[in-house]
């Protein structure tokens, strides 16, 4: 839709099982979160309604606080019924929790000063077909107190090129990593990241060299060495997406307050 047609602007909060996406950006052909929730409101809008989403998660990853916004025309519904106008729409694998009408300059992904994604590894020597499609299954030696010793030197605003795969080409690779920290919950290990934005499956290489690290293959020493070269050969490899979910979408005005924003679990 034209910003000419544009009447109304909103804000979504949005949750989704990514096991069955080919990710949120919208691509020909496939199921993605950006092309579901955009035929959705165009059904229910009788209009067009392009949709920005905060983070561009891949094929497989999970969300319980992805951000989306959208503008529509005319469309006459109380702002306490959008959630539930779209829930009964949607497929049973994405819901929407919370929705607000924002300003016309609002941008998801722009204006987003802290994300926050969580790696889920089960640690248990058997698989657990039940927790398969959430959590990456390690079953093998790790000693997490050096894994620890790791992530501290993640902390702190680096250039993080060396922790990028190709694909998604960025101007700079400088970001602030705010918080990095480990949490064991019996068979499961929670690694969760903060930061004020995220480079292209930047967190799951992250997880796969801190493995190596844990298990004793890479010294702790790596991570500040690829941050100073960028190299990506000095570090371990991409693990699988499924472990991983965006969390939280942090923004320097709270969006949905007395909302009725719903939790995820």
């Amino acid at each position: 839709m034209s910003a000419a047609g544009c009447k109304r602007y909103f804000a979504l909060k949005v949750a989704y099982d990514g096991t069955h996406f080919h990710g949120f950006q919208k691509q020909p052909g496939l199921r993605t979160v950006q092309g579901v929730l955009e035929a959705c409101l165009t059904s229910l809008t009788r209009g067009a309604c392009p949709v920005q989403g905060a983070g561009r998660t891949d094929a497989g990853v999970h969300a319980k606080g992805q951000v989306v916004s959208f503008c529509c025309g005319d469309w006459p519904i109380p702002v306490d019924r959008v959630v539930p106008a779209l829930n009964g729409a949607l497929p049973k694998d994405i819901a929407v929790l919370a929705a607000a009408e924002v300003p016309p300059g609002f941008h998801p992904r722009y204006d987003a000063v802290c994300k926050v994604y969580r790696y889920t590894i089960f640690r248990r020597a058997v698989r657990c077909p039940l927790a398969r499609l959430y959590a990456f299954h390690f079953p093998g030696h790790l000693d997490v107190a050096r894994l620890a010793e790791a992530m501290d030197l993640l902390v702190g605003r680096h250039d993080f090129r060396a922790f990028q795969n190709t694909g998604r080409p960025v101007k700079s690779a400088v970001r602030t990593l705010f918080t990095c920290r480990v949490q064991e919950d019996g068979d499961f290990l929670h690694l969760w990241f903060a930061a004020d934005g995220f480079l292209y499956q930047m967190v799951r290489i992250i997880v796969g060299t801190l493995l190596e690290i844990g298990r004793g293959r890479l010294a702790p020493a790596v991570i500040d060495e690829a941050l100073k070269s960028g190299e990506r050969r000095l570090l371990g490899p991409t693990v699988p997406p499924h472990g991983l979910c965006l969390e939280e979408v942090h923004y320097r005005q709270e969006l949905f307050t007395g909302s009725g924003e719903e939790r995820c679990l």
